[in-house]
C-alpha cells in the first residue's frame, strides 16, 4: 500500500439493529488503538443502541434494514484507507489494528479475517470452532462474523456487498477470491454465542450448511432468508 504502518486509517463498521446489550462492550474493544473511526450504521433500534453509541461520541448514521445495505452505507460514509466489518455482538483483540495494517501489506492479500471463538464453554462450540478453522484456512472462507477487514479501494472495486437479504458476506468473499488472497489471523475475535444456544447448536450448524448449499445451488436468497426466518422461530 505504499504507506507506513501506523499510518493508514482504519473504519469499523458495526451495523446494529436493538443492540443495546452488545453495543457498548463491541465499541470498548476497539480501544486502545491508532488511527480509526468507529461508525455505527443503525436501522431503526427500538432500544437505547442509537443513545449508547451517541454518549460514546460514536458517529452513528440511519440506514433502512439489512446488513448488507448498512454496511454498505458504512463505507460510503467512512474515511479510512481501511474497512473493518464488525458484528454488534463480536469483540476485537487487542492491537487488532496493527494486525490488520500488517496483514494488507502482504502480497496478494485482498481481505482478511479473524479466527473465531464463541464465549461459551461448552465442547460442541469448540467443535464449531474448529470447523470455522478449517473452513477459513483451507477453503479461504470466511463469514461476517469474524470481522472481515478489506481496504476501500478494493472493496469499491468489487461494487461493495451485494444488496442481498443473505448471503451476502459468503458471495462477497468468493468474488475476492478470484482475485487474490484471503488472509485468516491466527488471533481470534470473540463472538456472543446467542444464536448457537437459542436454537441449538446443531442444528443452528445444520441450518447454516443447508442454507449455503441451497445458495450455491440456485436458490433465490430471498426465498432462503423467509426460510431461514421460519426455522428460527419455530
Amino acid at each position: 500500500m505504499g504507506q507506513n504502518v501506523d499510518s493508514t486509517k482504519i473504519s469499523i463498521i458495526i451495523p446494529t439493529l436493538n443492540e443495546a446489550a452488545n453495543i457498548k462492550q463491541a465499541i470498548a474493544t476497539t480501544q486502545p488503538s491508532t488511527n480509526i473511526e468507529v461508525i455505527v450504521v443503525d436501522a431503526g433500534s427500538q432500544d437505547y443502541t442509537v443513545a449508547i453509541a451517541d454518549s460514546l461520541g460514536i458517529k452513528v448514521i440511519l440506514s433502512t434494514p439489512g446488513r448488507a445495505v448498512q454496511m454498505n452505507a458504512g463505507a460510503a460514509a467512512a474515511n479510512g484507507e481501511i474497512l473493518l466489518f464488525l458484528h454488534a455482538d463480536t469483540h476485537l483483540p487487542l492491537g487488532f489494528d496493527d494486525m490488520i495494517r500488517t496483514s494488507l501489506q502482504q502480497p496478494r492479500i485482498v481481505a482478511g479475517a479473524f479466527t473465531l471463538q464463541i464465549a461459551a464453554p461448552l465442547l460442541a462450540l469448540r467443535l464449531v470452532e474448529w470447523g470455522v478453522k478449517w473452513r477459513s484456512h483451507f477453503l479461504q472462507i470466511p463469514y461476517g462474523d469474524q470481522a472481515i477487514f478489506i481496504t476501500k479501494a478494493i472493496f469499491q472495486e468489487m461494487g461493495g456487498f451485494p444488496e442481498l437479504p443473505i448471503m451476502e458476506d459468503f458471495e462477497l468473499i468468493r468474488r475476492l477470491k478470484r482475485i487474490g488472497k484471503i488472509a485468516i489471523l491466527p488471533t481470534p475475535v470473540v463472538t456472543s454465542a446467542r444464536r448457537w444456544l437459542k436454537k441449538g447448536i446443531f442444528q443452528t450448524t445444520l441450518i447454516n450448511q443447508i442454507v449455503i448449499i441451497g445458495y450455491l445451488f440456485g436458490v433465490p436468497p430471498q426465498r432462503l432468508r423467509n426460510w431461514y426466518r421460519q426455522i428460527k422461530i419455530m
